[in-house]
């Protein structure tokens, strides 16, 4: 059974742009087919939360060869989505204008639930559950048309 949901999406404007693809850029170090963040829709610095989309398009990298006649997103993707949005809380928490590398530091208790396929948002809510400055754990979960499609905890730590 699938966790209740970090939070009631219906309570969000999901049309809204609280952090853009410029800025995301400036602040992750992720380029071209690892770009998984179109922009973050809602962000709440002091809960340590945002909620960031990504449109699944029909000429992604993944989808010539993951499935072949029925595209799905490769979970590490989905996973990677929320340690992206992990890394953008934690550069506006902190006030690091990008100028460090806070990296992927682990991952635990991840289940898939669903499929992402191509033209489908990738809607992923990301809340700390301990967020300091040299590391940070992330619970996140994905929805797709309203869905839980994907949950799980990532965690970050500030790489030298």
């Amino acid at each position: 059974m699938a966790s209740a949901p970090i939070l009631d999406l219906a309570t969000i404007d999901l049309s809204q742009t609280a952090v853009t693809k410029e800025e995301i850029l400036a602040l992750n170090a992720q380029r071209d087919e690892f770009e998984q963040i179109d922009r973050i829709a809602a962000l709440d610095l002091e809960a340590g939360q945002a909620v960031g989309i990504k449109t699944q398009r029909s000429d992604e990298f993944w989808t010539r060869g993951h499935i072949p006649g029925r595209p799905i997103m490769p979970g590490v993707l989905m996973i990677e989505m929320a340690a992206q949005i992990s890394s953008v809380i934690y550069h506006l928490k902190f006030q690091t204008g990008g100028k460090v590398f806070f990296g992927f530091g682990g991952v635990n208790a991840v289940k898939f639930r669903g499929t992402v396929e191509p033209g489908k948002d990738l809607v992923m809510v990301v809340r700390a559950k301990a967020l300091k400055s040299r590391m940070a754990i992330f619970e996140a979960q994905g929805f797709v048309d309203g869905r839980m499609v994907f949950e799980g905890e990532v965690s970050g730590i500030l790489i030298g």
